[in-house]
């Protein structure tokens, strides 16, 4: 086994032991709840297998539900945020992601901040579609979606540079 495929599966395992055990535990007044593991997706290299990528997408988010009890609408957000992943980057990048050139775990860069941003907006509005399910509740849906964005991109921002790899020296 490689290296990459080695720091992937710890990634998958270590995000998603984290959302089960600390960040499922997190829901401030019912509209807050914070997503990191969608990290995985979001990290996985730019030039990896797209048909793994949708697989692991796929079971990360039936094992969340199985711990969430929530019926496959984690398994549906992830997955379309993996199908529409590469959209994001060439919305994002542009002609660097043509190149392949991409590092999510680099520094800020206003490119980075948009592809988390539009990522973790898109996986959220999915979720909460799908969880609440009556166009009744849009503005519940809105609400939810935009504070729980913000606390998982937070979150995702810190993790990205507290697990940040250091540069070659």
């Amino acid at each position: 086994m490689n290296s990459t495929l080695l720091l992937n599966i710890a990634r998958f395992l270590l995000l998603l032991a984290a959302q089960i055990l600390i960040f499922n535990e997190m829901d401030f007044y019912g509209y807050i709840n914070p997503y990191p593991y969608i990290l995985f997706i979001l990290l996985y290299p730019v030039n990896g297998n797209k048909f793994g990528l949708l697989l692991a997408s796929f079971f990360l988010g039936i094992v969340m539900d199985m711990f969430c009890d929530s019926g496959g609408v984690h398994a549906a957000a992830c997955v379309v945020l993996a199908y529409v992943r590469p959209t994001f980057f060439k919305f994002s990048f542009g002609v660097s992601y043509e190149y392949q050139t991409v590092r999510i775990n680099d520094k800020l860069t206003p490119e980075r901040f948009s592809f988390l941003l539009i990522s973790v907006l898109t996986h959220h509005i999915i979720l909460f579609s799908l969880e609440i399910f009556k166009f009744s509740f849009i503005l519940n849906i809105l609400l939810r979606t935009l504070l729980s964005s913000v606390f998982t991109l937070i979150l995702c921002i810190v993790t990205i540079y507290i697990f940040k790899p250091s540069s070659k020296r």
